[in-house]
């Protein structure tokens, strides 16, 4: 029984209700023993969670509280324990005291889960999104991981057209029976592209605002399997333009969610943008299109499609173990890996896109999702499943 879960088992034997502050920034994370969603009396509080403002991280005390400060995206968010489930939303809009729900999760030797990207949803995409939850309702998995640009498009369209493919995801993804751990893709970055968005840079849902509104902290942490998974955000932007990259306060915040875990647990990472990718030599290098393939920013010059500066990511990860990062973007499904000097691989895998096949090049790539289990802490190499072959 892990450290957390006994703590959980004490705390409802104690059974008490300790007062939650009214403050900003203030909140409780309680053992939901009835897992209605909301906190009942006697329903005591659960120390030792991590909770953070997407800036600042912290634990829960003895009787569950916590207390962060105002600054921050707006958000909170729970930093789901290993064991666990979340009977409420992961995360809450930073104003008013916040509580976060947990019960423990069924026991697994193996945990299951799927890598899905690109869903790129609109009105005609929705059957795609059946048929990926037709494929997670028979594989069953703990959690699905999406990787970014889930909507149609919110770049370069008004706020009445974005809200609504936004709503549309929210409403479908819904639909899934598991957990499903979203990160932004560049079609999320709201309005960047103003000459076609028409969209002021004071509006309060501009770049990331819409996503955080919807789907909450657009970077995060949760442990699962012995495996702590890191969502990141790659999709920066350089005034109109996106491009591969995690900004410094991700980095920053990074080094504080890693330094509440255990430096012997597996590190795993999700994002949209990939760290690393062979796709662009399969592409060949544009320079037509509205997103071509190189970007200058501040004076360099670098790859637009993938993240710029993975040194500093694998820099705050440092020598935990980390045998997986998982992207999207590319619409493919990709392996990497790296034979390393002093440390085992680390393997860079991309999955196909929900939305349908694309092209690479010459070559045509499968839509699809990939299946992973977790044992003993070790990731599998993965089964890509094809969305348009039959569900088994």
């Amino acid at each position: 029984m892990s450290a957390v879960r006994q703590l959980f088992v004490c705390a409802i034997a104690l059974a008490s209700f300790p007062a939650v502050g009214s403050a900003q920034g203030t909140g409780v994370v309680f053992a939901d023993r009835n897992a209605n969603g909301q906190r009942d009396p006697g329903e005591p509080g659960v120390p030792h969670v991590v909770v953070s403002n997407q800036v600042d991280v912290t634990t829960t005390d003895s009787d569950g509280n916590f207390t962060l400060s105002a600054r921050g995206t707006g958000v909170l968010f729970m930093s789901v324990p290993d064991g666990f489930r979340a009977t409420t939303r992961f995360w809450q809009a930073m104003g008013g005291a916040a509580a976060f729900g947990l019960v423990p999760a069924p026991s697994a030797d193996v945990v299951t889960f799927i890598h899905a990207s690109d869903t790129h949803i609109q009105a005609s995409s929705v059957p795609r999104m059946d048929r990926l939850r037709a494929i997670i309702d028979s594989v069953s998995p703990a959690f699905v991981l999406v990787t970014g640009d889930l909507t149609r498009d919110a770049l370069r369209v008004g706020e009445a057209e974005a809200r609504g493919y936004y709503e549309l995801y929210v409403r479908e993804s819904g639909r899934i029976r598991v957990p499903v751990w979203n990160v932004p893709g560049n079609h999320e970055l709201f309005g960047i592209e103003r000459h076609l968005s028409l969209v002021s840079t004071s509006h309060p849902l501009y770049q990331r605002g819409m996503y955080r509104h919807y789907l909450g902290p657009d970077y995060y942490s949760f442990t699962a399997g012995g495996v702590h998974f890191v969502g990141l955000n790659t999709a920066d932007n350089d005034d109109l333009r996106y491009y591969g990259h995690v900004d410094s306060t991700q980095i920053k915040w990074l080094e504080r969610d890693l330094a509440q875990v255990p430096a012997n647990v597996p590190v795993v990472t999700f994002n949209h943008i990939p760290f690393a990718s062979g796709m662009p030599a399969l592409a060949g290098v544009d320079d037509d299109s509205p997103a071509p393939t190189l970007i200058r920013v501040k004076g360099k010059e670098q790859l637009r499609h993938v993240v710029s500066n993975l040194d500093q990511v694998l820099g705050a990860i440092g020598t935990r173990p980390f045998p997986l990062a998982l992207g999207g973007h590319n619409h493919a499904r990709e392996r990497l890996e790296f034979g390393l000097d002093g440390r085992p691989p680390i393997r860079f895998e991309q999955t196909g896109a929900v939305v349908g096949p694309s092209s690479g090049g010459s070559l045509a790539m499968a839509s699809g999702v990939t299946v992973y289990t977790i044992r003993n802490g070790k990731v599998s190499e993965g089964t890509f499943v094809r969305l348009d072959r039959p569900v088994p």
